[in-house]
């Protein structure tokens, strides 16, 4: 694969994992629009696994705190703010992976990657967000953060395995209904995609064991490389910017691409 397609592929990827846009949208549109080669299950998986350390990275401290309260989580010992928290991402995390388990055994997966689902997935979806970023209060902090609204946000994350829904679009939209600001809402979103993307690299990676040649290997190296850079340059970004702005920009995004793609799809 050649060097400018690997970058295209890692921008998509590493620039939409975290914007409210739908990356699994996005790739599935790149060889459906523009004739490209798709690129495979191989490189899926190295530009997810590096939008997974951006998104480390950047919450570092979150990371960190709720790798060391694990453990204790795992005897049963609430007793600190690290291993409440590990317990709230292991809760929301549960549905997703028993839904994506069971498109996958079924082959759901394969039959929603479609232009029309994704047109009608970014515009409908699209307008929830909006929906919800203008009519939910503003009471909440990511501290705030309870068992019951991590398995609220975990259940609505079950409909971003619909390509076109936006994973981290769809937990953002589910925050901002139950009251978190923006930036908290984000924040605790993009918290919840570490273990959903690992679990998803892990599920597609078990697709591609002992496939991989040396030349594969090294163009995933690359795109996952590049992913991580684009990653982080937007998801450090999308932070910044929603001190003084809303999703509404994501939103026009999203109606419009999804218009068009309906437009398509139809004609």
């Amino acid at each position: 694969m050649t060097y400018a397609h690997l970058l295209i592929l890692a921008l998509i990827q590493g620039i939409t994992e975290f914007l409210p846009i739908s990356s699994s949208g996005h790739l599935i549109l790149l060889p459906g629009l523009t004739g490209m080669e798709d690129q495979g299950l191989a490189l899926d998986v190295a530009v997810h696994v590096g939008t997974l350390f951006a998104v480390i990275l950047y919450f570092w401290g979150d990371v960190k705190q709720a790798l060391i309260g694990t453990p204790r989580m795992l005897m049963g010992k609430l007793d600190t703010d690290g291993a409440f928290l590990a317990l709230c991402l292991l809760i929301a995390t549960i549905p997703v992976i028993i839904v994506g388990l069971a498109l996958k055994l079924s082959g759901l997966d394969e039959a929603m990657r479609s232009i029309t689902v994704i047109g009608w997935t970014m515009l409908v979806f699209g307008l929830v967000l909006y929906w919800a970023d203008r009519t939910g209060a503003e009471t909440r902090e990511a501290q705030d953060w309870t068992l019951r609204h991590a398995l609220t946000m975990g259940l609505w994350q079950c409909l971003a395995l619909i390509p076109g829904t936006s994973r981290s679009g769809i937990t953002i939209t589910a925050a901002r209904q139950l009251g978190y600001e923006r930036s908290d809402a984000a924040r605790l979103a993009m918290l919840m995609s570490i273990p959903t993307i690992a679990a998803s690299g892990v599920l597609l990676g078990a697709d591609v064991v002992g496939q991989a040649d040396m030349a594969l290997l090294r163009d995933a190296g690359i795109a996952a490389l590049m992913a991580f850079a684009a990653a982080l340059a937007a998801l450090t970004l999308m932070m910044r910017l929603l001190r003084s702005v809303s999703f509404t920009p994501y939103v026009i995004y999203r109606v419009i691409l999804g218009a068009i793609l309906l437009w398509i799809g139809y004609s």
